[in-house]
């Protein structure tokens, strides 16, 4: 096995004095490749030992994929929290779901309130249906507001307002939803813990995927892309190989949709 890729399930031997290449698929790249660099040597007419392979992952080929990303300089992830508070709470009836209170404070604060006590730098809320009422909600809070007047056209559109109002530094961004009153700073921490560039950070309870998302810049663009009302589950779907679950238990699961849910969880 040579430590380059591509070409590392290059097999090299002899037939007497006659050295023999085993080429694997990479040898009909036209990209630079491991094969390359044995084969240069061969037509020379210098001898490849163990050692000179072994030495060709020094400074050698490496291909990036999502679960093997390519070393970076080490910093400290700058991590945005988006808000998606824009809902027109249809299965709740006349009332805004989203100012409903449990022990006293509004659906909305809750999260937004979790958002600013984890590791997140910074917290933008997208409005939609109502938004002087979330507004009024979140009187005191650290918070950018955007307002999304497509809201109805469903999730999709007030992630994409979202989006495209992050700060420019964000490296990453955790998408909560505002209708999720269990969710808390150290919940959000646990998905920050996990961050990776190359990677979509997935909160779980019990094992079921849920919400928050953590999702690095890699796929704003795919986010800006996004329609319907089904946020980014496409991209998950399209990118199982670059998910990470994290279990958070009951914040990933709870949410609250009509008025019997919000009196199950203590709320009015």
């Amino acid at each position: 096995g040579m430590p380059v890729d591509p070409g590392n399930l290059l097999v090299l031997g002899h037939i007497g004095a006659t050295p023999v290449v085993g080429a694997p698929g990479c040898a009909r790249s036209p990209k630079e490749n491991g094969f390359d660099w044995v084969l240069q040597r061969l037509l020379a007419d210098i001898a490849v030992t163990s050692d000179d392979i072994a030495g060709l992952g020094v400074g050698g080929l490496l291909m990036e994929i999502p679960t093997r990303p390519q070393p970076r300089a080490v910093h400290a992830p700058k991590i945005a929290a988006l808000l998606l508070a824009a809902g027109s709470s249809q299965r709740m009836g006349a009332p805004n779901k989203l100012i409903a209170t449990i022990d006293g404070r509004p659906l909305v604060r809750i999260a937004a309130e979790a958002a600013l006590g984890s590791r997140a730098a910074s917290l933008t809320v997208v409005t939609g249906h109502k938004p002087e009422d979330v507004e009024a909600a979140l009187a005191g809070v650290e918070a950018a507001t955007v307002h999304n007047p497509d809201f109805a056209g469903g999730l999709s559109t007030s992630l994409r307002a979202g989006i495209a109002n992050l700060p420019a530094d964000a490296d990453g961004v955790v998408v909560l939803l505002a209708d999720m009153p269990a969710i808390t700073a150290a919940a959000v921490d646990k998905l920050i813990a996990a961050f990776n560039p190359d990677r979509i950070v997935v909160a779980t309870s019990e094992g079921r995927r849920g919400n928050p998302v953590l999702w690095p810049r890699r796929f704003f663009a795919d986010l800006l892309a996004v329609s319907g009302d089904t946020g980014g589950r496409r991209i998950i779907e399209a990118n199982r190989e670059a998910v990470i679950e994290v279990e958070i238990g009951t914040p990933a699961a709870l949410d609250i949709d009509t008025p019997e849910a919000l009196r199950a969880a203590g709320g009015k």
